[in-house]
């Protein structure tokens, strides 16, 4: 299993729209994938965390394999990449790993 992690900077006037992420852009890339995306999960900064805490969101798109995550992007990560000014300003930060537990 890997875990492709997009995490969003806590940075001098950016902006992240959680309820867009949320409702339209993790399902589409869902949808998009089709099988070859296991599942997802999104974390959001709790409301009351330290103004200078170091990322205001995060994803992470699980796949059972390198090869499924591939494949499932392929065709479609120039839409993905399109839909980000729709909820960010923010540069993320892309990592990703082997899941071992």
């Amino acid at each position: 299993m890997i875990k492709y992690s997009v995490l969003y900077p806590n940075i001098e006037n950016g902006t992240f729209d959680h309820d867009y992420y949320r409702n339209v852009h993790l399902p589409l890339i869902k949808k998009k994938m089709g099988e070859f995306c296991h599942s997802y999960a999104i974390d959001k900064i709790q409301d009351n965390a330290p103004a200078d805490t170091p990322f205001v969101a995060a994803c992470h798109i699980y796949c059972h394999s390198m090869e499924d995550f591939e494949k499932g992007m392929k065709d479609h990560a120039a839409e993905f990449v399109a839909d980000v000014a729709n909820f960010t300003n923010i540069e993320p930060v892309k990592m990703i790993f082997d899941v071992v537990v």
